[in-house]
C-alpha cells in the first residue's frame, strides 16, 4: 500500500489532501496558508513526517490549451521544490476545473468558507490521479 499527498498548489494558499492507492481513495485534510507567497515549508515537514506519504501529487493548472500560464509554472517550480526537500517521487496532474469542481462539492456537502474548497481541490486532484493510474 502506498500512502500519497496531493497538493492544490496557490500562491496564497495550498490545500492538501491524502490518498491510498490499495483503496483507491481520497480525503481532504488540510489548508495551509502560504507566508509572503511562499509555502510554510514547516507546516508540509509535519505533514510528511505524519503521513510518510511515498508519493506526492501537485496539480498543475494548465490552460485550455494545455500549455502553461505564470500559476503552472509556480506550481511545478514548487514540485520540484517538493522532491528536492523530501526525496520523493512527485507526480503532476492536470487540475483542469478543480477549483470550480471543489466548490459545487462544498456546496452540495453543505461546506462554506474558502479555505476547505483548496483541500476540497487537492482531494479531487488526487482523486483524478489515482483513477488515471489505479484503472490503467
Amino acid at each position: 500500500m502506498r500512502t500519497l499527498l496531493g497538493f492544490d498548489y496557490g500562491k496564497l494558499r495550498i490545500g492538501i489532501a491524502v490518498g491510498q492507492d490499495i483503496t483507491g481513495t481520497a480525503t481532504a485534510l488540510c489548508t495551509l496558508v502560504c507566508t509572503n507567497g511562499k509555502p510554510v515549508w514547516e507546516s508540509i515537514d509535519r505533514l510528511i513526517a505524519e503521513w510518510s506519504p511515498d508519493t506526492l501529487v501537485v496539480g498543475l493548472p494548465l490552460r485550455a490549451d494545455g500549455t502553461d500560464s505564470e500559476i503552472s509554472r509556480a506550481a511545478r517550480n514548487f514540485a520540484r521544490q517538493l522532491e528536492g526537500r523530501y526525496q520523493l517521487p512527485v507526480q503532476t496532474m492536470d487540475e483542469h476545473l478543480s477549483s470550480h469542481a471543489a466548490r459545487e462539492l462544498g456546496r452540495k456537502t453543505g461546506g462554506r468558507g474558502g479555505g476547505n474548497i483548496d483541500a476540497l481541490a487537492a482531494m479531487i486532484i488526487l482523486q483524478n490521479w489515482l483513477d488515471a493510474t489505479t484503472h490503467t
